[in-house]
């Protein structure tokens, strides 16, 4: 016994006024008239005979058939299908009456201009009130379009779950509301944990900036370019610097008749390794630069201690704030300040009017080490020690906190020990900066060594009797 179209309204939970009927009408059919025909996929329903009882606006803006064309019609033969394929569509439709779930099939529709569109459907049967099947209904939507959507869903759930760039869904009020397995893995904190937590809590220096960019994105649209940012995060190990190359878009809801910004989607990936490679190149070319200067500004120097302080001048620059270059006398015994840098001003470094006293350093002073090392010392005030006192037991400079001493050898023999300074706002002396400093002491020892020959030898001919 077939299902009549009231059956499957009332199967439906309300229905749509009869092809050409007036607009009124029982309030729940009204109600299902709106819902259907404000559904963003085309609907159909037949009932248990194969008679069209159901079309929404959507079915009909696809197909251009409206609804008074195309409910009453007893299949899609010869109107939505060609007759040729009408038979295998009917049955393929109404087969979901049979089982439960839905049946997905792809079709070709006709258009009212008699274009085809190709459709996927996803049909399903309607139960009445006694239980049994009493009708079936169809949502369909055009192949690209659903394409596209499953593509999205695809792309959405692979950058949720597999990407290897941090993802980030950062709604307006600048927290996460969703994140992928990498990006919790860089924040130090599991996916649950992240969410719906200010930004501060995750990251501690470089938080400004970082929200900087999520407030400009909201505002006027995301940069053009990726933005690299420098950001502090908690690990195991213990607070580590970080650079991230971030990307931003400003996400907007498609339901909106305006955009209506949802929040930022942020991707980022750890460029860390890069970033110092980087820069550690780019210090080694101005390193290297400045030591080929050095060495041709000093060749024109007739004075070798005047070629020892060019070599310093040339040196200091963006590596130290302080340099001072001791001569070693009595074995290393004791040290005569040479020539410093000016302290507190900017100028080139000058020879020392100390009239050849010994500099009054104290017992295992660094510089003593590097002169029994033959090689570096370095040396920090710590952040519990005052810079200034730990500087002035030192007879270094008052603002000093970071040192690195170097001993001057030639043929040899130590000739001298230099000495280069760092303020407290800058990073202490490494390993790489040591190796720097060996390099500047080779020809700076240089230079103290001819200095000394020219000296000792300017004193024998004035030694020497006239023949």
């Amino acid at each position: 016994m077939s299902a009549s179209r009231s059956e499957i309204t009332d199967a439906l939970g309300s229905g749509e006024p009869e092809p050409g009927a007036g607009a009124t009408g029982p309030p729940d059919a009204d109600l299902l008239a709106a819902l259907l025909d404000g559904m963003d996929a085309a609907l159909c329903a037949f009932d248990a005979e194969g008679t069209v009882t159901h079309w929404n606006r959507e079915a009909e803006r696809i197909l251009g058939w409206t609804a008074e064309e195309a409910v009453g019609r007893r299949g899609f033969a010869g109107w939505a299908v060609r007759r040729a394929d009408a038979d295998e569509v009917q049955e393929r439709l109404m087969a979901a009456m049979a089982v439960p779930g839905r049946q997905v099939h792809e079709f070709a529709l006709l258009r009212k201009d008699g274009g085809r569109v190709l459709v996927r459907t996803q049909s399903a049967r309607v139960l009445g009130a006694d239980g049994k099947p009493a009708g079936v209904y169809c949502a369909f939507s055009e192949v690209h379009a659903q394409i596209d959507l499953e593509r999205s869903i695809a792309l959405s759930e692979a950058l949720f779950d597999d990407a290897s760039w941090g993802v980030v869904m950062v709604d307006v009020d600048l927290r996460p509301a969703v994140v992928n397995s990498e990006a919790a893995r860089v924040l130090g904190a599991g996916r649950a944990n992240v969410l719906g937590r200010p930004l501060g809590e995750l990251v501690s220096q470089g938080v400004e900036e970082l929200e900087g960019a999520l407030h400009h994105v909201l505002a006027e649209g995301a940069p053009r370019g990726l933005v690299d940012l420098w950001v502090s995060v908690a690990t195991p190990e213990g607070e580590r610097r970080r650079c991230w190359r971030s990307g931003f878009l400003r996400l907007a809801s498609p339901l909106a008749e305006e955009p209506v910004p949802l929040g930022v989607g942020w991707v980022f990936h750890d460029v860390t390794d890069v970033k110092l490679a980087e820069q550690e190149a780019d210090r080694l070319r101005f390193r290297s630069g400045q030591l080929h200067r050095a060495g041709r500004v000093a060749a024109e120097c007739e004075d070798p201690l005047e070629a020892a302080a060019v070599q310093l001048d040339f040196a200091l620059a963006g590596f130290a704030d302080h340099a001072l270059l001791d001569l070693a006398e009595d074995d290393g015994q004791r040290l005569v300040r040479a020539a410093a840098s000016p302290s507190g001003v900017s100028g080139p470094s000058a020879q020392a009017a100390g009239g050849g006293l010994p500099v009054r350093y104290e017992p295992g002073h660094p510089v003593f080490q590097a002169i029994e090392r033959t090689g570096s010392v370095r040396a920090s005030a710590g952040k519990e020690a005052t810079p200034g006192g730990w500087a002035e037991r030192r007879q270094w400079p008052g603002d000093a906190a970071h040192a690195l001493c170097t001993s001057l050898r030639s043929r040899g023999r130590t000739v001298g020990v230099l000495t280069f300074l760092r303020t407290a706002s800058r990073p202490a002396f490494e390993r790489p900066d040591a190796v720097y400093a060996e390099s500047v002491a080779v020809l700076v020892a240089a230079s103290l060594d001819l200095a000394r020959v020219t000296e000792q030898s300017e004193q024998t001919e004035q030694e020497e009797p006239p023949r």
